[in-house]
């Protein structure tokens, strides 16, 4: 499970994920739209996250 507050990087989709309790009409009220994805950047070495994103982008 991916923890908004942690110290790793974390990609998140935050329409079906932190805010899934909220209808449609509430998403486009607070801002998150369906192609919103979250992007938090933790305390690894910068290479390692970077391969991690090359590696993800290929599949």
């Amino acid at each position: 499970m991916t923890h908004v507050a942690d110290a790793r990087t974390c990609v998140l989709h935050p329409a079906s994920h932190t805010h899934r309790q909220l209808t449609d009409e509430q998403l486009v009220a607070a801002g998150v739209r369906p192609d919103l994805i979250r992007f938090s950047v933790g305390i690894e070495n910068v290479e390692d996250i970077i391969a991690d994103i090359e590696q993800a982008l290929e599949a």
